[in-house]
């Protein structure tokens, strides 16, 4: 059963189904032009991502985990002029995030797809290995659960012959990184697949753009106890990520600090850059 709360004119439409799952919103008046979905978005940057997309013409279809946080930035996207459909999920299921995916696209034929979803977790200082758990939800969230939701939204963008997917990635996935050895290698592995499934789909009119940022300041960057060097602000990452897909980038990294020590890291001896890695102390806090 469905309920819908209306307001006073120009004001936001409220959708609830009866399990509470997928909720849509509608800024009146709005004319939609192209329709985008981002996984991810009660984060720090895909909340500013979605606010960026946010105008009239525009769908927007939100994903995360906060149903009260979803709530409030649709509130925020349909004040800009955007027509907002949300959905509460978690990416851990990815099972559940394909079914929505497809259910998802079938609605609102989203012509641009970023994936930005994940999770971090570092080792704390005392302990010896990572937490089993903790390793395999990594696993799901930052790599198996977005590269399968790009495959489903690249075999429904063959069909329509065009559309672009943007994957979130970290600069962390270029390093051997001891203390987050699940977390950069999830990155890592997602990089891969980014470059490997963007040469076979490039044939059929899909693009894949691999976005690797550094430090953005969020509530996840925010738990690291640690220096946090050359921190981008998240309003002026969504800034960077946007155009970055709007140029058709294969792969971009940012801020620029990170595309020198790329290079530069690649010239260190072996014995020496391990030597360096093993020595970086960071840690987390829980918040």
């Amino acid at each position: 059963m469905e309920r819908n709360i209306k307001n006073s004119p120009g004001d936001a439409l409220f959708s609830l189904n009866g399990k509470g799952k997928n909720v849509r919103y509608a800024a009146s008046g709005a004319d939609v032009l192209r329709s985008v979905l981002i996984t991810g978005a009660t984060g720090g940057i895909g909340a500013e991502l979605a606010h960026h997309y946010a105008a009239p013409g525009r769908t927007l279809i939100l994903w995360g985990r906060n149903a009260q946080r979803l709530a409030q930035l649709a509130t925020e996207c349909c004040a800009r002029g955007a027509v907002v459909h949300t959905r509460q999920i978690d990416l851990c299921d990815g099972a559940s995030a394909l079914a929505a995916f497809v259910e998802d696209d079938a609605a609102h034929t989203p012509d641009c797809v970023v994936l930005g979803a994940g999770l971090s977790d570092i080792q704390s200082l005392d302990e010896k290995t990572e937490d089993p758990q903790k390793v395999l939800q990594l696993g799901l969230v930052n790599y198996a659960t977005p590269a399968a939701l790009a495959t489903a939204a690249a075999r429904s963008m063959v069909g329509r012959q065009g559309g672009h997917i943007a994957l979130i990635g970290s600069v962390a996935g270029f390093y051997e990184m001891p203390f987050s050895a699940a977390y950069s290698s999830s990155k890592s592995g997602l990089a891969f697949f980014a470059k490997s499934a963007g040469l076979a789909w490039q044939q059929y009119g899909v693009k894949l753009t691999l976005i690797v940022p550094g430090f953005v300041d969020t509530p996840m960057s925010q738990r690291l106890d640690g220096p946090r060097p050359f921190l981008v602000p998240a309003k002026k990452a969504a800034r960077v990520i946007a155009r970055a897909i709007a140029q058709g980038r294969r792969e971009y990294v940012f801020p620029w600090p990170f595309r020198v020590l790329r290079v530069v890291e690649r010239l260190l001896p072996q014995k020496l850059r391990e030597y360096i890695l093993l020595r970086l102390a960071v840690g987390q806090t829980e918040r």
